[in-house]
């Protein structure tokens, strides 16, 4: 039998709290919300196609910048993963009794810390290396990501804060080191004949 953290205590009332707001608010704003939390990873997929399509006219590091942000938020989910494993904390719809716009995943889903937060933050803050513009609009919905999982009620509070440090902090430590070295791994890879067209528009 394996035993699971009870996250309740830290702020289950707010989550209460929230699942009562959802429950209350339009139909339109829920179907939204779901929809948003279910399907708006791609998002940030399509961000990171248009941030390295247009580093690709900046020259071939800035290119390896942007192609690395993929790497580096698959490098931070599976640093959450880990963490969420270790944590074996329970969905808050399986702890409290709760009414929620989603169907509460199975036990042995763990629910700390939020691999979507996670991976959104990562994203956000990878894309900030590679444009500004691209980046902020990327935390925005980063943080939206996070604010509805707790909507639909399968995250407590804590669980979304903690995945989206976890990715933010990996996604900094990573591409700081990515910057720092994309020159030379852009001369690398330009000595490749089949990698060129990945770095240059030309």
């Amino acid at each position: 039998m394996i035993l699971a953290f009870d996250g309740a205590p830290i702020d289950g009332s707010a989550y209460r709290d929230v699942t009562v707001l959802a429950q209350h608010a339009p139909a339109w704003l829920d179907s939204a919300v779901a929809v948003w939390s279910d399907y708006g990873l791609a998002v940030f997929a399509l961000l990171m196609a248009l941030g390295w399509w247009r580093a690709r006219g900046s020259g071939a590091a800035a290119a390896v910048t942007a192609l690395a942000v993929p790497a580096v938020v698959v490098l931070a989910y599976g640093v959450n993963a880990v963490l969420k494993l270790a944590v074996r904390e329970d969905r808050p719809c399986q702890s409290l009794r709760v009414t929620t716009l989603e169907a509460c995943p199975a036990h042995g889903d763990w629910s700390f810390p939020s691999n979507h937060a996670a991976i959104a933050a990562a994203a956000a803050v990878a894309l900030l290396f590679v444009s500004r513009w691209l980046g902020a609009v990327a935390c925005g919905a980063a943080v939206a990501m996070a604010a509805s999982r707790v909507w639909i009620g399968v995250h407590y509070p804590h669980d979304v804060v903690t995945g989206m440090v976890v990715g933010g902090l990996v996604a900094l430590a990573a591409m700081s080191l990515v910057r720092r070295r994309s020159a030379a791994l852009a001369h690398l890879l330009t000595s490749a004949a089949p990698l060129r067209p990945l770095l240059s528009a030309s």
